[in-house]
């Protein structure tokens, strides 16, 4: 499925290609809820980064976020690379070189009607703010940290996986 996105200002407009576009998967980490989730979650979508297409380039920041692992008394900058309007903030996509065939998209950011999923994922739930209200229905599934499914796996499951 063709993916389009833009920011809120009309700065910054991109295209990709996706077989995983439904937007199932609600993260309540700090980094996703303080950059992204005004509900107290982000949902981020998977597209091939090969076919990511951006208008305004010029116009696009990226934060690594500090990262402080247990124990440790100074925090370290993240590899993964958010990308947002330099304009007016809108987060776009997350880039990690972890997995360079992938570029996730926030789903708030797509323009391209988006499939509802019959079923949500709610993860890291151990960083949720005390204020959010995990809307969990029947079938959707609660991680405290990260599932083991991925965002593909999840789609193959349930038979979802959309040409590109």
């Amino acid at each position: 499925m063709k993916l389009e996105g833009s920011c809120h200002c009309g700065a910054v407009a991109f295209s990709l290609d996706s077989a995983h576009p439904y937007p199932y998967q609600r993260c309540y980490c700090s980094i996703c809820r303080k950059t992204q989730g005004g509900g107290g979650y982000a949902i981020n979508l998977g597209g091939d980064a090969r076919s990511l297409h951006v208008k305004g380039r010029k116009h696009i920041s990226i934060y690594h976020a500090r990262m402080k692992e247990k124990g440790d008394s100074r925090a370290h900058a993240s590899t993964a690379e958010r990308h947002f309007c330099n304009q007016c903030g809108t987060a776009l996509w997350l880039f990690s070189p972890e997995w360079p065939d992938l570029i996730h998209p926030f789903a708030s950011a797509i323009d391209t009607p988006l499939p509802v999923p019959p079923e949500h994922t709610h993860l890291l739930l151990d960083s949720k703010a005390p204020w959010v209200e995990v809307d969990a229905k029947p079938g959707d599934k609660q991680f405290q940290g990260y599932p083991e499914e991925s965002i593909a796996q999840w789609h193959e499951r349930l038979g979802l996986v959309t040409p590109r």
